[in-house]
């Protein structure tokens, strides 16, 4: 089989789940490890030889051109794509690809899935077999959630269930498949939309395994979906503890007295005053300002934020926040451009939030 240069992303949705974080930016920009979430991605499917990357995108929407461009800072060439006639599913995405894939071997995978290893091994697995397509599948406390692969007595995968009620096991479908050249779009042509008013990507596979195809299959450990804000952070925690120590560099001057435990990155132009405290694992982006706090661990802060007086723990903070306060805050995530301030002897908040917003005393 011709070598997989060729791979589908996934970049569009409304992520309404997280709410109000994604009311004004694209759920795949989200920054895990202080990077935008989608950009872990790429960085995936490109060292596992990917050459060209199809990313669908909502309509009337260009974050994701903006912020992720041309695929040149990867040396690869990323084209954008509108799932034609609006949601219809997962399966639908890739379809709407299907000008751009032709009769060649792909990868698909949802960008809102987070690994923290090289995909490379199941891509050279998928080469070295007869296998049509090749699905990874983990264990999960909750697979009711998504797509369960159902084995007979023996072993052998018979289907994927989308989302049952009673999973009959604990591993689900992650969103990294390999599909050989046609075989995806075959399938697909026999696809009725669900009852849930979409073509799905289990019923896809299931097609496939049913009608002869050979799937393959393994059981990966190293991956996290982010669905809801809790896998947010699960999914930052997982990143930063997957980090190698020599990629947490510290680009600015630390004065006499800060103190900064375990793995910690500082990036440029940062000031820190002396009584600051940073307990690593934690990504401090450039141009930030830290006086009298304490970060961390498993804390990421954007650019250009300010921090004062505050403790902050397993939290994501935005570029260009201003947080002035003596609280302590934790398991939290904190949109771009946020303040959060205490101004002396008020005994009354004033408060300017937006649709869906969060606040826990």
């Amino acid at each position: 089989m011709t070598r997989i240069k060729k791979a589908i992303l996934t970049g569009g949705g409304r992520a309404t789940r997280l709410r109000p974080i994604t009311s004004t930016i694209n759920k795949h920009l989200v920054p895990l490890a202080n990077k935008p979430m989608i950009f872990h991605a790429i960085e995936r499917v490109v060292e596992a030889g990917i050459e060209e990357i199809y990313i669908n995108v909502n309509p009337e929407e260009n974050q994701l051109q903006k912020y992720v461009g041309d695929g040149g800072h990867w040396g690869v060439k990323i084209t954008y794509y509108v799932q034609e006639g609006g949601p219809q599913g997962v399966a639908h995405v890739v379809k709407c690809a299907e000008r751009f894939i032709g009769d060649d071997p792909f990868l698909f995978y949802l960008s809102d899935n987070v690994i923290s290893q090289s995909l490379q091994p199941f891509v050279d697995a998928f080469h070295a077999s007869s296998d049509h397509c090749r699905l990874a599948f983990t264990p999960v406390p909750d697979p009711e959630r998504s797509g369960v692969p159902r084995f007979d007595s023996a072993g052998k995968l018979l289907e994927i269930i989308e989302k049952p009620a009673q999973p009959p096991c604990n591993l689900i479908m992650t969103g990294i498949m390999l599909y050989g050249p046609k075989v995806f779009f075959e399938a697909y042509r026999h696809l009725n939309k669900s009852a849930r008013g979409e073509y799905e990507i289990s019923a896809v596979n299931t097609y496939l395994l049913q009608h002869g195809y050979r799937v393959g299959h393994e059981e990966i450990g190293w991956w996290r979906d982010t669905g809801l804000a809790p896998d947010l952070l699960s999914a930052n925690t997982f990143l930063l503890d997957a980090k190698p120590a020599s990629e947490f560099i510290v680009e600015s001057n630390i004065p006499s007295g800060a103190t900064l435990t375990d793995r910690v990155a500082l990036g440029v132009g940062t000031t820190v005053t002396p009584d600051v405290i940073i307990h690593g694992p934690a990504i401090i982006g450039p141009n930030c300002t830290l006086e009298h706090c304490t970060i961390g661990p498993y804390v990421t802060v954007g650019n250009g934020t300010t921090i004062k007086h505050a403790t902050i723990t397993n939290s994501i903070i935005f570029s260009n926040c201003l947080i002035d306060s003596p609280i302590h805050i934790t398991d939290s995530l904190i949109g771009e451009s946020v303040v959060v301030k205490q101004e002396p002897a008020r005994t009354k908040h004033r408060i300017i939030v937006g649709d869906h917003t969060h606040i826990t005393h």
